[in-house]
């Protein structure tokens, strides 16, 4: 779970505009974030399966969403991945 301060800062420096909260961008980095601390969790905790299938779920999500990013605008969806390093 990501702390109100973190997400604040994360919407913050993704957003398009100033009250911008449900851009693909912001999305994507606030699923990414979710993801490297489910990741960690899961790493310590091998047999939770409850969370496993909830980073499933949310790398899906995250994956819809640059799908979509990717059609709508080329440019965006290298820019957030570059941000955030997604690929390689």
């Amino acid at each position: 779970m990501i702390s109100k301060a973190k997400k604040e800062e994360l919407v913050a420096k993704h957003a398009r505009g100033k009250n911008d909260t449900g851009s693909a961008e912001v999305q994507i980095a606030l699923l990414t974030e979710d993801i490297a601390n489910l990741t960690a969790h899961l790493q310590r905790h091998r047999k939770d399966i409850v969370s496993r299938r909830s980073l499933l779920k949310k790398v899906s999500q995250r994956k819809h969403l640059l799908a979509y990013l990717t059609k709508k605008d080329f440019a965006r969806y290298k820019a957030i991945i570059e941000e955030l390093g997604l690929r390689k």
